[in-house]
């Protein structure tokens, strides 16, 4: 396993971490219209900034290319060019702390050299508008993995948190999950339906990954990994990167979380999530006035006295800890990882609020028996291994890296 140069001293220090998921450029989009300007400086608007990598030993890092279900095709595919040239651009505005990287070799390359190895990675089939040529360019622009669904399904499989329409993969899913194997793209099952999961095993013959998942067996959120699904992924030699969102890690918050939503029904709250900003216009002033403040929403007078007598509990390390035994027990060491969903929601578990959280993550499951060994398969070795072995299977990789 490759140790950056400019890691601290101590042990669990060393250990780099590969994350399956992280939301930045949204939250780039919505906060600074792409602006990746004072990332280098701590940034309290958002829980992802160079200066928090660094502490939190983070060595590579897939940065998710998201964009809304619900947008026009030619919008979809304009919208997710913007987050690839974003990603882009804050690894070129950085040089000496981020590289970019296609390749297993890219990431090893990276993390010796004291970079952050950074890759792309699509939450959400809908993002290819049901084409293999488009899925084929995203890959030539670096793209290494494909979420096959987000919330909610779309033509190629069933989502995890929507009403069925295929049963789980269509014909055209399972022909994009050929596809992806065929050129070196990891197939990813987060956020797909129990039907989508076990037909893509099935299909697919390369490791497949759930970039942020955590397990159903502990907390019952409909976007958790059941246990024969885990037992399928060991069997595919895959990996399952558990995610930090607290409603996924802690069954208290599971349930508040639903009573929300429901509250939030009842008293017609506003969107919980903002509109998707308009396209960034080439005057780059144009283009800012499209960003949207979040957090800002008011919220009805019933809601709000509903939140005041019931405040949000929290999630903690702890509860992470358990899910990523759990999927330890069930799947096995080498089919386990991290993925924790930073800047893709507003509150992450306490002592894990910010991408610098990582160590006490480590130290938790120390403390419970692990070893550095370990450690080093669930932090970086288990997703680098099924990196490379999406490599190894491509009939034709599609995957190019800018050296100069």
């Amino acid at each position: 396993m490759p140790v950056p140069e400019k890691s601290p001293q101590t042990p669990l220090r060393r250990i780099p971490i590969f994350d399956g998921h992280n939301d930045l450029a949204t939250a780039l989009r919505y906060r600074r219209a792409y602006s990746v300007q004072g990332l280098d400086r701590r940034s309290p608007d958002l829980q992802t900034d160079l200066q928090r990598l660094l502490e939190g030993g983070v060595g590579a890092q897939f940065w998710s290319v998201y964009v809304p279900s619900t947008l026009p095709a030619a919008e979809t595919i304009i919208s997710t060019l913007e987050q690839i040239d974003a990603i882009r651009r804050m690894v070129a505005r950085y040089p000496d702390r981020l590289a970019f990287a296609v390749t297993a070799s890219d990431v090893d390359r990276a993390v010796t050299t004291g970079r952050i190895a950074s890759l792309l990675g699509a939450e959400g089939g809908h993002s290819i508008v049901n084409s293999l040529a488009v899925l084929r360019a995203y890959a030539r622009l670096g793209l290494r993995y494909l979420t096959l669904t987000h919330n909610n399904g779309n033509a190629l499989a069933d989502s995890a948190t929507d009403d069925a329409r295929h049963g789980g993969l269509s014909d055209d899913g399972e022909a994009v999950v050929r596809e992806l194997n065929r050129i070196g793209v990891l197939v990813d099952l987060s956020h797909t339906s129990e039907a989508t999961q076990r037909d893509a095993l099935k299909v697919s013959r390369a490791p497949v990954l759930f970039s942020h998942s955590s397990a159903y067996s502990v907390t019952a959120h409909a976007r958790n990994v059941k246990d024969d699904v885990l037992e399928a992924v060991r069997a595919k030699h895959g990996v399952v990167q558990v995610t930090f969102v607290p409603a996924f890690v802690s069954e208290r918050v599971r349930e508040w979380s639903e009573e929300f939503a429901r509250i939030h029904r009842e008293f017609g709250g506003a969107a919980l999530h903002p509109a998707w900003p308009a396209s960034n216009a080439p005057s780059l002033e144009a283009s800012r006035s499209t960003a949207v403040p979040i957090g800002t929403t008011s919220l009805p007078d019933g809601l709000r006295r509903w939140l005041d007598a019931n405040p949000r509990p929290e999630a903690d390390v702890a509860d992470v800890a358990d899910h990523v035994e759990h999927v330890r027990e069930v799947a096995g060491l080498d089919h386990v990882g991290l993925g924790g969903d930073y800047d893709g929601i507003d509150r992450q578990p306490r002592g894990l609020e910010d991408v610098s959280g990582y160590p006490r993550l480590l130290e938790a499951l120390s403390a419970r028996g692990w070893s550095d060994d370990e450690l080093a398969k669930l932090a970086f070795g288990n997703v680098r291994r099924v990196l490379q072995d999406a490599e190894d299977a491509a009939e034709e990789f599609l995957g190019t890296v800018d050296r100069s």
